[in-house]
């Protein structure tokens, strides 16, 4: 069971292995284990050992000028989490070796034959043509999704309508639960009594809002689960469950969440209503002083948001996802870009949180996240959710957090021994020392690798393996100052 759906995920759906080889053009042939795996991309390499190089479910191609022991190159890629291997007979074998057909067989790893007269180019850019046709098709049952849901928010009896399209369009059970766990109104297919319980449990992970995460998803019953707490403010809860989740069911989910949201609290509180003017009064330049009573005590969080799908329930989705009803779509924010129209993704969407609510990554926006404040520091608060967003851009990040001073702010050495092993923990000594080296030269790339006699290529890798385990913007210079005294108090 987890509490938030995954950080990231690919570019475009997932291809099965089966439609490649389906593939007659190419003439690919499975040699060992099962074709019925997803790949998520495509990667060419000749090295010995191509484990630094691959990121996990991509297809890796190689004609074998390195295979040197197939026993341990099989277990190098397996160990990498790559989805399937390709393996081109010319120009260096004339045939598939034995031992790495038998090396794939006994991890399960998909082995593919590449004839001769098919070039490695042309079986990636027949795969990158499967993911755009699966993103194409996926971008359509979204929107297809979206105008069936505020159809059926159109209806006279609208909260059943909405459960019903939702389950019918990702194929399951939706199911809406009161504030103390108990089903109020459901749709679609019945589902065993496992899977129903689990779905009960799983929406009690959320609890009354705000406070709580905004969605948990597991299994149960053979089914994969989800739960979407509603904004409205009274414990009401979305559960969906079905036989698989496609990439586009989180976003569908979302809009469900949205229109069940306003379908549920039709006529928001005068208190609601005086938090949302205070947020835009506050957004337009009154003194903090004057809306604190109206915010209450705080500590609260700003979140500076862009992307989205272009949609109009964009922004009311990440809303909903966040857990507040306190957004603005202005696009008027500190060092924000004012110019594109509401609901698209060169907009800036500003949010305001109770500092307690979990922000995760939300899948097709990058965030920018303020640190904790009370309500006389929203200002500052504004514009360091603000540098956090224009960092998450410039580094790709899905998500960056205003972090102020780490290690240097400690005074006994024993906690800072004790953060340090903590903080540094994910690391094997090769990639700590790698990155103490690389942060003492100012991360240049070159001196590094002279320092430790490595190739620079082998630098980046470290480097990117220890931003990836660390889950820290390398590029921030308070996340290298935390590093470097981290690694200096060992």
């Amino acid at each position: 069971m987890t509490s938030a759906e995954p950080a990231a995920t690919p570019p475009a759906p997932p291809v099965s292995l089966t439609a490649l080889l389906a593939r007659r053009d190419l003439g690919l042939r499975l040699l060992a284990g099962p074709e019925d795996v997803s790949i998520h991309w495509v990667h060419t390499s000749e090295m010995a050992d191509p484990y630094p190089y691959l990121l996990g479910g991509e297809l890796l191609m190689t004609a074998g000028v390195q295979l040197a022991d197939p026993a341990h190159y099989v277990a190098r890629v397996v160990e990498a989490g790559a989805a399937a291997l390709a393996f081109g007979v010319t120009p260096v074998y004339d045939t598939v070796p034995a031992e790495l057909v038998e090396a794939c067989a006994r991890h399960g790893l998909p082995l593919v034959e590449v004839p001769p007269r098919t070039p490695f180019t042309a079986v990636a850019r027949a795969l990158w043509r499967l993911m755009a046709e699966a993103r194409l098709h996926e971008l359509r049952r979204v929107t297809e999704a979206q105008q069936s849901l505020a159809a059926a928010a159109a209806r006279p009896a609208p909260v059943p309508a909405v459960l019903g399209a939702l389950a019918s369009r990702l194929g399951g059970r939706a199911v809406l639960f009161g504030a103390d766990g108990t089903p109020s109104v459901a749709a679609g297919r019945e589902v065993p009594a496992e899977a129903t319980r689990a779905l009960r449990d799983l929406a009690g992970v959320l609890g009354p809002r705000p406070g709580g995460p905004a969605s948990a998803s597991g299994d149960g019953g053979g089914l994969r689960l989800a739960a979407y707490a509603l904004g409205g403010g009274d414990g009401l809860t979305l559960g969906v469950a079905t036989e698989r989740r496609g990439p586009g069911d989180h976003t569908i989910a979302g809009v469900a969440v949205v229109l069940l949201s306003l379908l549920t609290a039709p006529h928001r509180g005068a208190d609601a209503t005086a938090r949302d003017g205070a947020l835009v009064r506050l957004l337009l330049g009154t003194a903090p002083a004057e809306i604190a009573g109206t915010l209450g005590p705080g500590p609260w969080t700003v979140v500076h948001a862009r992307g989205g799908d272009g949609t109009p329930f964009a922004a009311a989705g990440l809303a909903a996802a966040l857990g507040t009803a306190l957004v603005d779509t202005g696009g008027t924010g500190t060092g924000g870009r004012g110019d594109a129209a509401p609901g698209t993704p060169g907009q800036t969407v500003r949010l305001l949180l109770p500092a307690p609510s979990s922000v995760a990554a939300q899948s097709g926006w990058t965030l920018g996240v303020s640190a904790p404040v009370d309500a006389d520091g929203l200002a500052a608060a504004d514009a360091q959710a603000a540098r956090a967003l224009r960092r998450a851009e410039a580094t790709g990040a899905d998500l960056v957090r205003h972090r102020p001073g780490g290690l240097a702010a400690l005074v006994d050495p024993d906690e800072a021994t004790a953060h340090a092993r903590a903080l540094l923990a994910p690391l094997s000594e090769p990639l700590a020392e790698t990155l103490r080296v690389w942060l003492s030269l100012h991360g240049g790339w070159d001196r590094t690798a002279a320092a430790m006699d490595i190739h620079r290529n082998t630098v980046r890798q470290r480097i990117t393996r220890c931003a990836a385990l660390l889950d820290r913007d390398l590029d921030d210079p308070d996340v290298r100052m935390e590093l470097w005294f981290a690694l200096t108090s060992r």
